[in-house]
């Protein structure tokens, strides 16, 4: 008997769930739906919230620097607006045709012998659609998107844990926008003035890289973080991952950085980087099992 806890022991896989980001990870950046998605955001930034067009290079690059996301920086300085009207102006007219299926992926992810989750700071139909035009969509237990970490829309920060939930396939998320009440923060005057005693607002949606966004992220999928292997394209993220913990790959370029435990030059690298991640048995005959890593069904947006 003690042989056998010994050779459960040395048998368990290293990790319970392997974690990736969708855009620019799963497939190159060179598909060209990331310019797309910019110049939507700034087209976005003119047409819908009457924003000089001489300020959408400078402003845009305030806010993803500081927020994350353009999203999450409009909405702290003051602009409101309907969350899924944004996503289907700014997804909406993707050229996803760019986007093909992707058998050498797939088969790489069906036979790792892990749970494998997205976790995206995009929106379900993006993720859905993204997934769907590279034929993966199957290989994944769930997805964990913008509607999962900001199932309604809120005027104000919070860290509220309470308004977290999980966004399902037939859950029809509607989102009630409200009237800008409050001045616009000008943040380029703030750092053109360099003003030490000012502060920027906070933003009220969650989203990577904010260490609270992973965070809950992990909490929602009931995962462990030092059980977790992270995959996503973007530094900050994988930085902010590491700082909660989890083993981390950055793909898109070779060059190991700070917080990057791999670096994939491309993700269909990972049986090269990480020959590990097969050399395990089947979980069932090493008597392993995940126990109560809730990712099958509660997870899917």
């Amino acid at each position: 008997m003690e042989f056998d806890d010994l050779y459960l022991q040395v048998q368990r896989p290293k990790y319970d769930c392997l974690l990736f980001d969708l855009d620019d990870t799963l497939y190159p950046l060179s598909s060209g739906l990331a310019t797309s998605c910019r110049i939507n955001i700034e087209d976005y930034m003119i047409e819908e919230l009457g924003i000089e067009k001489s300020k959408i290079a400078e402003l845009g690059n305030l806010l993803y620097k500081n927020y994350g996301t353009t999203m999450a920086g409009l909405r702290a300085i003051g602009y409101d607006f309907d969350y899924d009207e944004y996503h289907s102006f700014v997804h909406g007219r993707l050229p996803y045709e760019n986007l093909k299926p992707d058998p050498v992926l797939r088969h790489l992810l069906l036979s790792l012998p892990y749970h494998k989750i997205i976790f995206t700071n995009a929106d379900k139909v993006h993720a859905a659609k993204a997934l769907s035009s590279l034929g993966l969509k199957d290989c994944f237990e769930g997805i964990i998107c913008f509607e999962t970490l900001n199932p309604t829309h809120k005027s104000t920060a919070s860290d509220d844990e309470d308004d977290i939930e999980f966004v399902r396939l037939d859950h029809n998320s509607t989102t009630t926008p409200t009237s800008t009440t409050s001045p616009i923060f000008d943040i380029i005057g703030h750092f053109a003035k360099q003003n030490p005693d000012s502060v920027l607002p906070k933003t009220p949606i969650v989203c990577k890289p904010s260490t609270s966004a992973i965070e809950r992220a992990l909490k929602i999928a009931n995962l462990n973080p030092q059980r977790t292997l992270f995959f996503d394209d973007s530094v900050r993220n994988i930085q902010a991952g590491k700082l909660v913990g989890l083993h981390t790959v950055l793909v898109g370029t070779s060059q190991r950085v700070k917080g990057a435990d791999y670096a994939l030059e491309s993700i269909h690298n990972i049986r090269e980087a990480l020959p590990e991640l097969w050399n395990v048995e089947k979980k069932s005959k090493v008597g392993y099992s995940a126990g109560n890593v809730a990712v099958e069904t509660s997870v899917t947006a």
